[in-house]
């Protein structure tokens, strides 16, 4: 089966190299994706964390945090596969620390890599089940822990559909800290024990925090990046994907008329669709304003500009200066995209109908009127212009949404109880 696996992961591998290429994905750190990692890494038996992207890395912090207390002399190899999400794990490794990006699952890769960390225990974050990788650790003996588990309905008809040949891999993992008991009861019928299954909560809402200074003290820094005026109020449509930005600026269009202070910043969930995205605004009728080219003057973009973020890692200081938020992939059939971000920053948050992959955490919102729906062009139109007209709608939306992550805090806790009894 192993043989079969590789194969496939090589011509994926192949097949995706020129798409890499042409995309400009390549960086610094790419070659680690192939198992060189520096010679002479020495990290006495560090605990490794994976993490694969923004969500996960902004999650693993507090999990990276909890574990230095209880064990102050280990070291942490930390792994993502994103530039944003390395860059976050960055930005919480300390000097004994190692930032990597995570090897493909090839045999050969796979064994060179994990031979050079040589971790004490494999920390995976959400659901990521890589059979060369967890098969090698269980060989070595190093247990495999996985936090913060869901399975979403997508990856759960898939996974059904493979159950003979992922019950084996699964039957490798130590322990599965999962969010809902909706997840746990999905992962006992892939075959997992329920034994080793634990509900333990959501990570993802100890790590919405209103109190982080260095987010909070960057308003007048972006908001001078943008030159809004001390009256302009700016709209922020986050992480959006092909087929919303039209809506969006046609909402955005309508809503001008009645509300000419309103601006708007668009951040495609993949920076290389910027200029994808400038020419819709252009056939908007706007200016495109990229983030990376401002000031607007030297952008020659001062009549009409929409704002396309263009830079990576820098989404959460926009939502900080946000009037108004939604949040992308949910317009479209993309599953959406992290809402507490925002809300945890006290900003009114829209989003569309195709939250499946936050399903919990977006109707936990929905349901507490916490966030708006809008199921089309139509609904969002109405959504932003009952919150221009309204202020107090904001102010209670911000409210019922702290209520919401303070009452689900402590999943990270819960979470290091039982990774201790797993480390060796």
């Amino acid at each position: 089966m192993f043989i079969i696996y590789d194969f496939i992961i090589l011509v994926v591998t192949l097949f995706y190299l020129p798409v890499y290429f042409f995309k400009r994905k390549f960086h610094s750190g790419f070659k680690m994706r192939f198992g060189f990692l520096p010679g002479g890494l020495e990290l006495n038996r560090p605990i490794w964390i994976h993490a694969v992207s923004v969500g996960e890395a902004i999650a693993a912090k507090n999990l990276a945090r909890g574990l230095r207390l209880l064990y102050p002399d280990k070291r942490f190899f930390i792994s993502t596969v994103t530039q944003t999400g390395n860059k976050i794990a960055k930005s919480f490794a300390t000097e004994k620390d190692f930032v990597a990006y995570f090897p493909l699952d090839l045999s050969f890769i796979v064994r060179s890599f994990v031979d050079k960390v040589n971790p004490s225990l494999f920390i995976v974050m959400e659901t990521e089940i890589w059979p060369n990788l967890i098969s090698y650790l269980y060989r070595k003996g190093t247990p495999v822990v996985l936090v913060n588990g869901r399975l979403s309905d997508r990856s759960f008809k898939g996974y059904r559909s493979i159950k003979f040949l992922l019950k084996p891999i699964l039957s490798k993992i130590k322990l599965f800290c999962v969010q809902t008991p909706v997840d746990g009861e999905r992962l006992t019928r892939l075959g997992v024990d329920k034994e080793r299954i634990r509900v333990t909560g959501n990570m993802k809402f100890d790590g919405a925090d209103y109190s982080d200074k260095r987010i909070i003290d960057s308003a007048d820094k972006y908001r001078a990046i943008l030159e809004l005026g001390r009256d302009e109020k700016l709209w922020v449509c986050g992480s959006t994907h092909s087929g919303e930005e039209e809506i969006i600026l046609d909402v955005y269009r309508s809503l001008l008329g009645e509300f000419p202070e309103l601006k708007l910043l668009i951040a495609p969930r993949h920076p290389e669709r910027a200029p994808e995205v400038g020419n819709i605004i252009s056939k908007f009728g706007f200016c495109a304003a990229f983030v990376s080219g401002l000031p607007l003057k030297q952008c020659n973009c001062i009549s009409k500009p929409v704002f396309v973020l263009d830079v990576i890692g820098e989404l959460i200081y926009y939502y900080n200066i946000a009037s108004f938020v939604f949040v992308g992939g949910s317009l479209v059939r993309k599953g959406g995209h992290n809402i507490l971000e925002p809300a945890s920053l006290g900003k009114p948050v829209i989003t569309g109908p195709h939250m499946f992959n936050f399903r919990d955490i977006a109707g936990l919102f929905i349901e507490n009127k916490a966030a708006l729906l809008a199921y089309d062009k139509e609904e969002l139109w109405a959504n932003m212009r009952d919150l221009l007209r309204n202020p107090g709608k904001i102010t209670e939306l911000n409210e019922r949404a702290r209520s919401i992550i303070l009452q689900n805090k402590g999943a990270t806790s819960a979470n290091l109880k039982f990774i201790e009894t797993c480390i060796k």
